[in-house]
């Protein structure tokens, strides 16, 4: 019984730091990352993602860390020391440690769903995820018109997305599986007469 709760407490202990590995993931201010560069060692270091969402890496300076993927780091801290190299560096970017914070954010769903309104979900959390959260489409759910509605913080434009769960519950692909974001709103509408 023991080693249940002890594999139950390491796979809790250890499960947002799995997600923080898997493609996609969003680096969050608080993170702790480990910077290595093959061709100098000197230049390896673990380094906190500061509030402002910076990091801070010898001979390339400030790198924006906060909102990018793993990949997208690595990348920008290679440009930035390509010059001091006579060949390209190796850089390898890991998330060592997450903000646990930052790994839970709130959703809207409204409408022909059987559990609506505010949803704490977990970064890399999916649509289809979501809707499943919120106990599947209901009884007179249009499933083939079901709409994600995101607002761009920049701009404050929304963006329209439409998704078909008939298609996908059909076995059908799916073309663009959409990774939710912060302030999402999904909207089941009310399926109409003869849908």
């Amino acid at each position: 019984m023991r080693q249940i709760l002890f594999a139950i407490l390491i796979a809790v202990l250890t499960a947002p730091l799995a997600l923080a590995q898997g493609a996609g993931y969003r680096i969050q201010p608080g993170d702790q990352l480990a910077i290595t560069v093959l061709e100098d060692e000197t230049l390896n270091r673990e380094t906190l993602v500061l509030p402002d969402g910076r990091i801070s890496v010898p001979m390339a300076g400030s790198v924006q860390a906060a909102g990018n993927t793993v990949e997208t780091v690595e990348k920008a801290i290679t440009d930035r020391l390509a010059s001091n190299f006579a060949v390209r560096p190796s850089v390898f970017v890991s998330v060592v440690q997450v903000d646990e914070e930052g790994l839970r954010f709130p959703i809207y769903i409204l409408g022909q769903v059987n559990d609506p309104g505010e949803q704490e979900i977990e970064t890399g959390t999916t649509l289809l995820q979501a809707i499943a959260l919120a106990g599947g489409p209901a009884q007179f759910a249009a499933t083939k018109r079901i709409q994600l509605r995101r607002t761009d913080p920049s701009t404050g434009q929304e963006r329209l997305y439409i998704f078909n769960y008939k298609a996908v519950e059909r076995g059908g692909a799916i073309q663009s599986m959409i990774t939710l974001r912060e302030g999402d709103v999904i909207i089941v509408p009310e399926r109409r007469l003869f849908e």
